[in-house]
């Protein structure tokens, strides 16, 4: 009986050992690596990129949106570059287009002069041209804004701030009206994305920029607001609201010393990033397809800056 049992022990042994060692394979056969966890490159995501789609860009000329312009092309989008600094288009276009296959069907990227802040007449009419320039837009990205200066409450001039609300919230409006009424009339599905800034956040708070951080808070509501009404037609509405990222314009605040100091103290990802691809590849997905179920949203990107609230700079 012991033998019978030891038989059986020793078989089920064998089985065992059989199945956790790996498949003998004839001689020649290239052996199967091990597997290794991998990381999805970029290129793999479904929206690395957006052939044909038609995006308008606002606030083109510099900044941030002119990095929105460069990577959308790089995606395969043709786009109508809108901003007042006409001379600075041009050159975006001209380095976009020189880019571009020479296989390409006609330029991949057209330079529409606007200024959000000139009126309705003023807008529509440069919506109509950036329409025309490829027969469509498939997406809007509403960037253009201004900061203004730094004043108390009770010292903001009045001139002041009515420029800066009429650029950064009523200009944004007027751009996304007469986009998407178009879009409703075409039938497109859309995107609107609307760029705003954690200024406009409740959880973080700028002292001296009342009417900064009081237009950015308005177009978070007014891209709520905008996703509930115009999803009835097949256009999503988000918004993205950025924190502090090195650029041309930020690199000397970024060398200060007490930056450093800064960002290990309170920036959970201890570093400040650039916007692409931290804002690009996100542009990427809330323009295709992959996110046709996303509307409404407020995409904080800041380094996880604004988790803790409101810092206690005794800290520091």
């Amino acid at each position: 009986m012991r033998r019978t049992r030891h038989t059986r022990t020793c078989g089920s042994q064998r089985q065992r050992t059989t199945d956790l060692h790996p498949v003998r394979q004839p001689l020649g056969t290239p052996s199967r690596p091990e597997s290794t966890p991998t990381m999805p490159s970029v290129s793999a995501t479904p929206w690395s990129m957006l052939e044909g789609q038609v995006v308008l860009v606002t606030g083109a000329s510099s900044g941030i949106g002119r990095d929105f312009c460069l990577d959308l092309a790089r995606a395969g989008c043709r786009v109508v570059a809108a901003a007042r600094r006409a001379d600075r288009l041009r050159s975006l276009c001209d380095e976009i287009n020189a880019s571009a296959s020479p296989a390409a069907d006609g330029p991949r990227a057209v330079a529409v002069e606007l200024d959000v802040a000139g009126g309705g007449s003023v807008v529509e009419a440069a919506v109509q041209r950036a329409w025309d320039a490829f027969g469509r837009i498939d997406a809007l990205i509403n960037n253009a804004g201004i900061r203004g200066g730094v004043h108390s409450p009770l010292d903001w001039p009045e001139e002041e701030w009515d420029k800066l609300i009429k650029t950064n919230l009523t200009g944004l409006w007027l751009v996304a009206k007469h986009v998407c009424r178009r879009m409703r009339d075409a039938k497109l599905k859309g995107s609107v994305i609307n760029i705003s800034s954690i200024a406009g956040l409740n959880r973080g708070h700028l002292p001296g920029s009342v009417g900064y951080a009081s237009s950015k808070s308005a177009v978070h509501y007014a891209t709520k607001v905008m996703a509930l009404e115009l999803g009835a037609y097949g256009i999503r509405v988000n918004s993205i609201a950025p924190g502090l990222f090195k650029s041309e314009i930020t690199a000397p605040l970024l060398q200060k010393r007490w930056m450093g100091t800064v960002a290990s103290k309170i920036v959970p990802l201890k570093e400040h990033g650039t916007s692409d691809p931290a804002l690009t590849s996100l542009v990427r997905f809330l323009i295709h397809e992959a996110s046709s179920y996303v509307t409404g949203n407020i995409f904080i990107v800041d380094s996880g800056v604004t988790i803790p609230g409101v810092p206690i700079f005794s800290s520091l």
